[in-house]
């Protein structure tokens, strides 16, 4: 047996098939076995039986001939891996290009997958996540509106699908006492909110069910960062008071810096109070929302269409007992994922589909180089096939060294990833939700490593193939000289792929420089250069209305004489592109709506007499405020050409009067003015809420005083740059009360710009891309151009020494050149053409096939390709015919 088991391991090395070789011996083991063992006078079956029992060993043999096999297979491939290396070492500016190119595709997909990854892939960084749903109010204007806080608490008692409901709304607090005065950002959340998303404090607890209502001790929570900047991370900050807006509010916890939610209006804060504690009247009216908004946790085993049933009928039931506010209106479930999300999903799988893009082009024009070079090695792999290597061992040589210069550009292309996310992110930070959470994972890494490995089989599978099937006759006998017809077509393929793949990305980036021209040329309905906005926090202690009005007067004053600034006027709520609120109303004279759901909806802004001379919104008709327009006259409304166009059609509005629910109040109309785009400069021509209205500040009723009185907005028109005027602004308000704190400060230039940062996030990186595949491709065509006419010296020198013009090889490598980037601009044409219908919700006033951008970025590549053809070509226009002859 011991001799049958050598002989199965000799028989193993000499065959190819470890499975055959263990199949015959084994056979043949059990017959020889079977017959000694009938000789001994058992039965066939038995003795076959006891033969197969002595041979059960031999599936150990199998096993043991299966690790030699793979210890061979190893040792095979770290000597493929050795050679590679040396054979790389000795080409190391074939090397260098190779790998800093795939660096370039391999990083710029690494980051955008990254982002793709922390915005769309990940769960949220909460427990159960898929459990959370994201609620709104459901009116005939939105979708998904703010809430009242009255209906959120009948939600909290009557919803039979939720585990946990909580209710949230932004605030600001004057923080004193604690050295310089400062505001700081605040939130409102109700008692749940924190356990709801299982988030635990670093120390202390959360908000308790006791304390979120009217009348409640006063209580905070702070965030790790106050706690480390005031109390310098001390446990002894528990218990300790903090005076927010002159309140005292004992200190109860600490929420950790890791923490982040992105649901609307809501926002990192430095404090978070209990927000049934607020006792605003507004905010417990039914009728209004005040930007409030309510997330919840769904109760195990209930699904969403579930949830979306139960809380349908909890809104009917609302809306027949309660009409006169909750008529027509409902409750909106969005998944709280998708609600982050919002709108960016398409846009990011663009980008995503244009930087493999990238990727392919990269692969594409390595695998040129590596055609090239291989074609310089075929006389090496002759020999080596002439001393019995076969087609698979040099064809596994070559994506040996493919797969090594792949993981090396992988390696490289994870810096420049960290580097190209990092920039994205800073660049435009406001463009993406969840941009906090984006980070180099394991998937990230993953992803990394799998597209280098299908980088490198990509452009080394042509090139190992292409050198596999040389016939070993001819190139020993040219002694690896020339370049065969095939490799000749397969580097002009790669050219024109990487050409029309070019033009794909350079017409989807100049579909987008040409959207966000088109939205830099609409006019906003004012003049956004030299205005500074900010808000101003007064001392919570307001004596009474008059005194109130009395401040804004003098504040006014103050600031309109401080040098720098032009004209200057207070407002609440009315710096476009920022903020908007919403008044129901109806038009005296005509039926009133039975109840407040079935009024039509403004958009309002409380400004003061010099608004219109700051923002340089025209004039349309009747006039604006004065000011004698104050609390002791008329009350008096302005419209904006929407509003007039849609409640009076072609009637004068002039002297009409308008009826605001809320506000309780008839107004005048006394003037028309131009149109605000309010939504953005993409702002449609009929937006579900089109019609504007202004009321003047001093006019408001004194119920709303306190509440617009904590946060007073100016807009200020400067001579010169906004932000250079903050400093004597900040004196002269200090003048008038030492306890204004001035906050969030912003030149109008820069709002409208962040109302098309989506916009500008896509353009960047899909110019990104398109100049990344411009360079590439004028690499690659520049790189077969110049070893095509390499190649062909021999050629032009006969061509020169028998007459020819340096002129004509000049043209004649030019040609070859442009003949390449015509074919592969007109396959990029019509792929383009067909590919950019996937961006026509990114675009704005530009179509998907827009015939200048095509015309555009055609000649553009044509151009810099017959750029990068014209060096080689003048290089070969100036071979010396002598010296070429004498060399071949």
């Amino acid at each position: 047996m011991v001799r049958r088991i050598v002989s199965l391991f000799r028989n193993l090395l000499r065959r190819s098939t470890v499975e055959q070789a263990l199949h015959e011996e084994l056979q043949s083991s059990v017959a020889l076995l079977t017959q000694e063992k009938m000789q001994e006078g058992l039965s066939p079956p038995e003795a076959r039986r006891q033969a197969l029992i002595e041979l059960g060993g031999i599936e150990q043999v199998k096993e043991e001939v299966r690790a030699l096999r793979a210890g061979r297979l190893l040792e095979e491939f770290a000597k493929d891996v050795r050679y590679a290396r040396r054979t790389l070492a000795r080409s190391p500016g074939f090397t260098a290009v190779t790998v800093l190119t795939l660096a370039l595709g391999i990083g710029a997909n690494t980051a955008l997958f990254s982002i793709v990854n922390g915005v769309l892939l990940n769960p949220l960084p909460y427990a159960e996540p898929d459990r959370l749903l994201a609620l709104y109010s459901r009116t005939p204007n939105y979708d998904r509106s703010s809430i009242s806080y009255p209906n959120f608490q009948d939600w909290v008692h009557e919803n039979r699908s939720f585990s946990a409901l909580a209710a949230y709304r932004p605030n600001d607090f004057n923080l004193t006492g604690m050295g310089e005065p400062e505001r700081v950002p605040a939130e409102m959340v109700s008692a749940d909110f924190f356990p709801l998303l299982h988030v635990q404090p670093v120390i202390g607890r959360t908000l308790l069910p006791d304390e979120d209502q009217i009348g409640a001790r006063p209580v905070v929570l702070i965030s790790e960062g106050l706690w480390k900047r005031k109390f310098g991370s001390s446990k002894d900050a528990l218990g300790q008071s903090l005076t927010l807006d002159d309140v005292a509010y004992t200190i109860v916890g600490v929420i950790p810096a890791d923490f982040h939610y992105t649901g609307i209006n809501f926002r990192q804060s430095d404090v978070y109070t209990p927000i049934g504690q607020w006792n605003d009247p507004t905010f417990r009216d039914r009728r209004a929302s005040m930007g409030a908004f309510a997330v919840g946790r769904l109760k195990p085993g209930v699904a969403f269409e579930q949830a979306k049933a139960d809380m349908d009928v909890l809104g009917r039931h609302l809306a027949g007992q309660y009409p006169e506010a909750d008529k027509d209106t409902g409750i909106a479930l969005v998944p709280l994922k998708q609600a982050v999300v919002g709108d960016i999903r398409p846009s990011l799988l663009v980008l995503m589909a244009a930087v493999g893009f990238v990727l392919l082009i990269a692969c594409v024009s390595v695998a040129n180089l590596s055609l090239a070079r291989s074609t310089r090695r075929t006389h090496e792999f002759a020999i080596r096939a002439a001393l019995g290597a076969n087609r698979g061992r040099v064809v596994r040589q070559l994506l040996t060294e493919s797969l090594l210069l792949a993981l090396a550009g992988g390696g490289l292309g994870l810096l420049v990833a960290s580097w190209g996310m990092r920039a994205a992110l800073n660049l435009l930070p406001k463009a993406l939700p969840r941009a906090e959470e984006v980070q180099l994972d394991g998937r990230v890494l993953l992803f990394t490593l799998a597209a280098a490995v299908l980088a490198g089989i990509l452009f080394g599978l042509a090139p190992a193939l292409k050198t596999s099937r040389a016939d070993l006759h001819e190139t020993l006998k040219e002694g690896g000289r020339g370049l065969s017809g095939a490799r000749h077509r397969a580097q002009s393929v790669f050219v024109v792929v990487e050409m029309a793949l070019a033009l794909v990305l350079l017409a989807g980036a100049g579909l987008m420089v040409r959207s966000l021209a088109k939205l830099w040329s609409i006019d906003p309905g004012f003049e956004p250069h030299n205005v500074l906005t900010f808000y101003m926090s007064v001392p919570s202690t307001i004596d009474s209305p008059q005194v109130v009005r009395a401040g804004w007067r003098q504040l006014h004053d103050s600031l309109n004489a401080v040098p720098g600034v032009q004209v200057a006027s207070l407002n609440a709520g009315a710096v476009p592109m920022a903020n908007e609120s919403d008044l129901p109303f109806w038009i005296e004279g005509r039926p009133r709506p039975s109840t407040q759901a079935e009024m039509k909806l403004t958009l309002f802004y409380l400004v003061q007499p010099d608004y219109l001379n700051v923002m340089r919104t025209p004039l349309k008709g009747g006039r604006f405020f004065s000011p004698h327009d104050d609390e002791h006259s008329p009350t008096v409304v302005v419209i904006d050409e929407s509003f007039a166009r849609l409640h009076f059609g072609g009637q004068n509005p002039i002297g009409k009067h308008v009826n605001f629910g809320i506000l309780n109040v008839t107004a005048e109309i006394v003037g028309v003015v131009g149109h605000m785009k309010q939504f953005g400069l993409d702002e449609g021509p009929t937006p579900g809420l089109a019609a504007q209205c202004y009321l003047p500040m001093a006019q408001l009723p004194d119920r709303f005083i306190p509440l617009v009185a904590r946060r007073v907005g100016v807009v200020a028109r400067t001579a010169g740059s906004p932000l250079a005027q903050l400093g004597s602004i900040r004196h002269a308000l200090g003048q008038v009360n030492t306890e204004l704190v001035m906050y969030e400060p912003k030149a109008m230039d820069g709002i409208v710009a962040d109302s098309l940062a989506a916009r500008r996030f896509s353009m960047v990186l899909l110019g990104t891309f398109a100049a990344l595949a411009l360079v590439m491709s004028c690499v690659g065509i520049y790189g077969v151009i110049a070893y095509l006419a390499g190649q062909r010296t021999h050629e032009i020198g006969i061509r020169l020494a028998l007459g020819a013009e340096r002129w004509d090889v000049l043209r004649m490598v030019l040609g070859e050149g442009a003949t390449l980037a015509l074919l592969g601009v007109a396959i990029g044409v019509v792929a383009a053409f067909g590919l950019t219908r996937l961006m026509t919700k990114m675009l704005f006033g530009v179509s998907a096939h827009d015939p200048l951008s095509f015309a555009g970025v055609a000649g553009l590549l044509i151009m810099v390709a017959l750029a990068a053809c014209y060096i080689p070509a003048r290089r070969a226009a100036k071979v010396n015919p002598v010296v070429a002859l004498r060399n071949e």
